[in-house]
Formats: C-alpha cells, structure tokens, sequence
C-alpha cells in the first residue's frame, strides 16, 4: 500500500472508499455535521481518502434517505447484544 505524505487512509478505487465511508458512518455515532461525508482522489498519492468537507457523496446520501444506515445500525446493536 502507498504511503501519502497526509498520513490519511489511502483507498486504491472510489468503490472501495465508499464502502469504507458508508462503514464507519454506520460503525461511528457522529454528531450533526460531522465526520466523513465524501471521498476525494489525492493529487499527492493518486489513491482515494475519506473527507468531512464538501459536498456528501452520492452513495452516502442514499443510504441515509433510504435508512439503510440506521437499520445496518441496528442490526449491529442486536448482534452486540446476542454475543453477551
């Protein structure tokens, strides 16, 4: 893996930093207009990183009017719960 100089995560195709963005806006309770809402490609490294300025990204904003965020959050509390 490619190491950039702004020591962010680094992702090799936009598929796969959404899928991480859409991850931890699921895994991570974020406050009102915070944490990641978009992916970017880095003019320093070329590989995709997660961002919280701009515009939100396509795929995010979809999960999150359709509720597929809050259900996977769901669904993830329960499993919590039937491990103990």
């Amino acid at each position: 893996m490619t190491r950039c100089i702004s020591h962010k995560k680094s992702y090799s195709s936009l598929e796969l930093a959404e899928e991480a963005l859409i991850e931890a806006r699921t895994k991570y309770d974020y406050a009102p207009n915070r944490g990641p809402l978009a992916v970017y490609k880095c003019e320093d490294c070329g590989q995709y990183h997660l961002t919280s300025k701009g515009k939100m990204n396509e795929k995010l904003s979809k999960h999150l009017a359709e509720g597929k965020i809050e259900l996977q959050k769901e669904a993830d509390r329960w499993i919590r719960k039937l491990k103990r």
